[in-house]
């Protein structure tokens, strides 16, 4: 056949076959990743908590053991001196604390369903108040879904509460290994680590990893301060009314400030709903959500604790703070709407300091590809 515009029928064959293998190839790349993915994520989800956990815990001994250790103990006689401080410490906390709070627990597990009810009518009554005003919004039916989200939450909790003692169980064993090991060795892992990086590269490197380490520290310790002062504060505004499960939720307040944004609102919800069934919209109800959104979040927490403690910290917009946890979240759950904020932040100080790197000494984008 005569060649027409210059290509011959065997080169659309040879153009169809190679076209062929690539996309078959990319396909099977894709697909090959996609399953090495899902593996590394299923392997791994049993080991990122107690590994965070013990990174958490390293980071707030850390100060205590230097402390014992610029004394005649070395270093991993300080870090169980200060491991047998910590045990003692809890397990007194333990013996006070675990007979009232195994109470509180079950007595609000059996009070659960009736403060679930009484959300749901008063999801009813505002429906039906709004719809009064909007009435094309006639065909959503709000306390149906939450009825449903409701029940789908109490039964998730009780069957989840062997597993969750069965993942406590198993926590107790792995996170002191890892938090003795972080201690102990940490910075020879980070040495030899920087070590392994080509000797162009090595200062840049050694200075990522100091910070690094520093943001982390700073960051991890100003979160757990800033979390267990709002619970104090929201335990102490609390514990002047007559509402019942005031440690608990002062607890739960604490434990959901550590995400950003939405961690705040989520805390608050229960305490309110309990306020409303228990003690009705009075005096005491109003000072409740006084405490929860003005003294709490706004003079405590916005005002005092993160211009201190936080946004030196992480530095970032709150537009990336916000997707960074839509992206942890997705990816490990509430675990992950709460390493989110810290990731983002590594990556931009890794970010800034290449490009810090590179047009200070015009590194070669070339370089970073070897």
């Amino acid at each position: 056949m005569a060649e027409s515009n210059g290509l011959t029928r065997g080169h659309v064959l040879l153009f169809f076959l190679v076209m062929t293998a690539s996309i078959a190839s990319g396909l099977a790349i894709f697909s090959s990743a996609s399953r090495i993915t899902e593996l590394l994520h299923t392997a791994t989800t049993g080991i990122v908590l107690p590994v965070l956990l013990a990174l958490v815990l390293s980071f707030l001994l850390e100060p205590l053991v230097r402390l014992f250790e610029r004394g005649p103990l070395t270093r991993t006689a300080s870090i169980f001196l200060v491991f047998a401080l910590v045990a003692s410490g809890l397990y007194l906390a333990f013996s006070w604390l675990s007979p009232h709070w195994a109470e509180m627990w079950f007595s609000l597990r059996t009070d659960l369903p009736r403060y679930l009810g009484r959300g749901i009518a008063l999801l009813k009554e505002a429906q039906a108040r709004v719809q009064e005003i909007f009435p094309y919004i006639g065909g959503f039916d709000l306390p149906s879904r939450g009825r449903v989200l409701a029940e789908r939450l109490f039964s998730h909790i009780l069957a989840q509460t062997t597993g969750s003692a069965l993942k406590i169980g198993g926590l107790m064993v792995l996170v002191p290994l890892f938090t003795f090991f972080f201690l102990r060795d940490g910075q020879k892992i980070v040495r030899a680590s920087v070590g392994l990086v080509p000797n162009r590269y090595y200062e840049m490197a050694h200075d990522l990893a100091w910070l690094i380490s520093r943001q982390l520290s700073q960051f991890v310790r100003g979160r757990i301060t800033e979390a267990a002062i709002v619970g104090l504060v929201v335990g102490v505004g609390l514990s002047v009314t007559d509402i019942r499960y005031a440690p608990l939720l002062a607890l739960f307040a604490g434990i959901t400030n550590l995400v950003p944004y939405i961690g705040p609102i989520v805390g608050m919800i229960p305490g309110i709903l309990i306020a409303m069934v228990d003690l009705g919209i009075g005096a005491q109800f109003w000072w409740i959500v006084v405490v929860y959104l003005l003294i709490a979040q706004v003079i405590v927490d916005n005002f005092i604790l993160i211009p201190i403690l936080i946004s030196h910290v992480s530095n970032l917009h709150p537009l990336w703070v916000i997707i960074a946890i839509i992206m942890g979240g997705k990816l490990y759950g509430v675990l992950g709407m709460i390493i989110g904020v810290p990731v983002a932040s590594i990556l931009k100080i890794v970010i800034i300091e290449i490009r810090y790197y590179r047009q200070t000494f015009a590194l070669p984008l070339g370089e970073f590809d070897s």
